[in-house]
């Protein structure tokens, strides 16, 4: 053993996107993708008034039709507070968490947000609150961060998370 002390993992929490209007979008998107392959590539009729050619066509079939589903179906937002540090991970966006130390965070709060006014949508996205971390709902936890800057971490379970962070914080500082 190297003698160093185990992580202990004080929260873990896995979000997906699940809001039914973005679903609609996105599903949308691609029907008309798959509408478009079978009418212009499998029928053999063009595709609209100005048919695109059918190397184009494919390729948007593929991005939009398979691919963007896929992204959303694969996208998570992982969060994790263990006796070291925080994990944030959006999947398949980040390829290794982004670990945020006890001594870069000054504070940790839940609260409600407003994710389109705060920070335009949700995603990994950027507003006037700072950096956020979010795949659905309003709530979350707000860190203040020693170099000034704050990041939100949406969350369905807000005040379990920030106890967790807040311990954390408490176990690093005594």
């Amino acid at each position: 053993m190297d003698g160093q002390p185990k992580s202990r993992l004080l929260f873990a929490e896995s979000q997906a996107f699940v809001q039914w209007w973005i679903w609609l979008i996105v599903l949308g998107i691609a029907a008309l993708q798959w509408y478009a392959f079978y009418q212009q590539i499998l029928r053999g009729e063009p595709f609209g008034d100005h048919p695109a050619p059918d190397s184009m066509l494919i390729g948007f079939w593929i991005a939009f039709g398979i691919g963007l589903p896929l992204l959303f179906i694969a996208a998570r937002l992982k969060t994790e507070v263990a006796t070291d540090a925080i994990r944030v991970q959006f999947v398949p966006f980040h390829l290794r968490p982004v670990v945020i130390r006890p001594a870069e965070i000054v504070s940790a709060s839940a609260g409600q947000y407003n994710p389109l006014g705060d920070y335009g949508g949700w995603g990994i996205r950027y507003g006037a609150g700072g950096k956020a971390y979010n795949t659905s709902g309003n709530m979350g936890v707000r860190l203040e961060l020693a170099s000034g800057k704050h990041l939100l971490i949406g969350s369905q379970h807000a005040p379990e998370l920030a106890a967790a962070i807040n311990q954390l914080l408490g176990e690093q500082r005594s």
